[in-house]
């Protein structure tokens, strides 16, 4: 814990114990009865340090709550006033169950007993060395019961160790929760990259994979689709490296949507090699995050029509926007073709429908009569 994080927890402490010996030095009757201070402050100091290291705290302030004891027995005077029957102060007793509270909130549970022990044991011996300093007189005039003082000891010590316990009940759940926001922020961003993997990156190497099978079929062909293959190389390398970089960077790893939606739109129509038809009625601005968002989905609706569908006739790819609502509608008549190019993870209607939760809109695909496939979302545009 570092020094700025201690002051800012431990200053109520701080400032309740020098109240407390600030009080306690207008008790003191004899000269030697001074010598109390040192041991005082020390015990004082070590309770508001103890949360760096809790159990070496413990054991500093049993040894010197003993060495106070120890010093004023030799000199012949008890502590003033002294708290319990004969030893420790009202702030050395505040002092120890501070530290015991500290211990039991913050170190293992072997150390936090026998901290406590240590410590349980330092005021004992103080109780036994400090008794013959008290007189007789002053015993005769109090008639103290010890039977009391056993209890109330008892009880400030079921104290320090209950808000120990309390504390540490109130971390743990603390670090709980944390480490169920991190797993669920960590398993955001996996689910946000495997879109992109899916969205991007499947959606070139499904192009370089049916031209290339569309050049093992028709081998005059093969020399046309050729550059198509590599152009698709280049952007499925791009965009692993716009992946990469997010990893490396935290940037955004969207495609680049220019200023016009509507030309993104034909781009992507345009490589995809199908017969899309477009139409656009956008009577509103749309927002670049929204339009890569948008972009995702027509990518990823053109990618599953060429490798789920056969005898593709017409892609209709509409776009419009009313009400603060941007609505899109792919449309294909295309026939199941079985197996599909390259397998299928299962992956991109969920990605779709990832992807339009996310933003607060509706999502729906499903087969159309009599044959084909249609994919619609609504967003939000603000």
């Amino acid at each position: 814990m570092n020094w700025r994080l201690l002051a800012k927890r431990q200053w109520p402490l701080a400032l309740s114990l020098t109240g407390i010996v600030i009080a306690e030095t207008g008790a003191i009757s004899t000269d030697l009865g001074w010598w109390q201070l040192p041991g005082v402050l020390v015990v004082c100091a070590i309770s508001v340090l103890a949360p760096r290291k809790p159990f070496d705290a413990a054991l500093a302030a049993a040894f010197a709550i003993a060495c106070s004891a120890l010093y004023l027995r030799l000199l012949g005077v008890p502590f003033e006033p002294h708290f319990f029957l004969s030893g420790a102060t009202v702030s050395m007793t505040g002092a120890a169950m501070a530290t015991i509270a500290v211990l039991v909130r913050e170190a293992s549970h072997v150390r936090a007993v026998l901290g406590t022990v240590f410590v349980v044991t330092a005021m004992i011996s103080a109780e036994v060395l400090g008794w013959p300093a008290v007189s007789a007189r002053e015993y005769r005039e109090w008639h103290p019961d010890p039977t009391s003082y056993l209890f109330g000891a008892c009880i400030m010590l079921v104290l320090a160790i209950g808000t120990g316990l309390y504390f540490r009940a109130r971390d743990n759940e603390r670090a709980s929760q944390l480490a169920a926001s991190v797993a669920a922020a960590q398993n955001s961003e996996r689910m946000a990259l495997a879109r992109e993997l899916h969205d991007v990156v499947a959606h070139y190497v499904t192009s370089i994979v049916v031209h290339a099978r569309a050049g093992q079929l028709n081998r005059a062909a093969a020399e046309q689709v050729l550059p198509t293959i590599e152009a698709s190389g280049h952007e499925a390398l791009t965009a692993m490296r716009r992946l990469v970089g997010t990893l490396r960077d935290g940037e955004s790893s969207g495609p680049a949507a220019s200023s016009s939606l509507m030309d993104d739109v034909r781009a992507l129509a345009g490589e995809s090699g199908l017969p899309v038809r477009l139409s656009f009625d956008l009577q509103d601005a749309v927002p670049q995050e929204l339009a890569r968002s948008v972009l995702r989905l027509v990518q990823e609706s053109l990618t599953n029509t060429r490798k789920h569908a056969a005898a593709v006739s017409s892609v209709d790819v509409s776009l419009s926007s009313g009400d603060g609502l941007l609505h899109l509608a792919v449309v294909d008549d295309g026939v199941a073709s079985g197996v599909p190019v390259g397998g299928s993870g299962g992956y991109g209607l969920v990605g779709m429908r990832e992807r339009v939760d996310l933003l607060g809109g509706r999502f729906s695909a499903g087969r159309r009569e009599p044959t084909g496939w249609t994919v619609r979302a609504e967003l939000p545009i603000a």
